[in-house]
């Protein structure tokens, strides 16, 4: 059965802002992932790079572009929808892996699934 996984205060998320980074477990290996707002919606994915996979934040949690209207990967400046995760432009292969979320109460939770779970340490 998928679990609600508290992530933060939805005040830690501004629009086009930093991120917040969190490790998941996907596909039996710990992952980074990274939760952002993007026009208001909240929005995570894998930090991973659909072209090669390498982290993509440019500073510690920093993955939108000067516009913040793009998430852009630092190495090698593929570049993807907030509110998707699709490749848009660059060297994309797929497209980001996301991680649902929801926001309730003044909270972030994400979701796991069959293939993504919490790290357990």
């Amino acid at each position: 059965m998928d679990e609600k996984v508290f992530l933060c205060a939805s005040s830690a998320l501004e629009n086009s802002g930093r991120a917040v980074p969190f490790d998941v477990n996907y596909e039996g290996m710990t992952s980074k992932a990274f939760a952002v707002r993007y026009k208001g919606g909240v929005q995570a994915y894998l930090n991973r790079c659909a072209h090669i996979p390498m982290e993509m934040d440019y500073q510690e949690n920093r993955f939108f572009d000067e516009s913040g209207k793009w998430l852009m990967c630092a190495t090698h400046g593929a570049v993807y929808a907030p509110e998707t995760g699709q490749c848009v432009e660059g060297p994309c292969r797929k497209n980001l892996v996301k991680i649902d979320l929801n926001e309730s109460n003044g909270n972030v939770y994400w979701h796991t699934t069959h293939n993504l779970k919490t790290v357990i340490f």
